[in-house]
């Protein structure tokens, strides 16, 4: 059973993600709005996995389900992209067992609520 949706925004080819505990927005639906992603990954306790910072203010307002992993750095290319979430991905899934809101910068990780 998933525990992570990933919004359309993120690469849908990602070896990382290609596995049982990830379903791609993609492979539902990929023109829902962010209301529906919400409700979808509220309704199936799944956290979403999201560049969008719509998502990240919603979070600071509103409490679990869903969670959030904010991925806040700019475009890169598939490998810095690849090597950076994946070097730090343990440290990312263990931020959000305790809180509400991870934040993935290239520098840092910080957890919120």
């Amino acid at each position: 059973m998933p525990k992570f949706l990933i919004d359309v925004n993120l690469p849908y080819y990602f070896s990382l993600w290609n596995n049982n505990d990830f379903v791609h927005q993609k492979d539902i639906s990929d023109e829902w709005t962010d209301e529906q992603i919400w409700e979808y990954a509220k309704t199936n306790n799944l956290i979403i996995i999201t560049k969008d910072s719509d998502f990240s203010n919603k979070i600071l307002l509103r409490e679990p389900p869903p969670k959030v992993i904010h991925i806040r750095f700019g475009n890169l290319k598939m490998k810095p992209f690849f090597d950076h979430i994946s070097k730090y991905w343990l440290d990312i899934e263990l931020l959000s067992s305790h809180h509400k809101l991870v934040n993935v910068f290239l520098d840092r990780i910080e957890g919120i609520g």
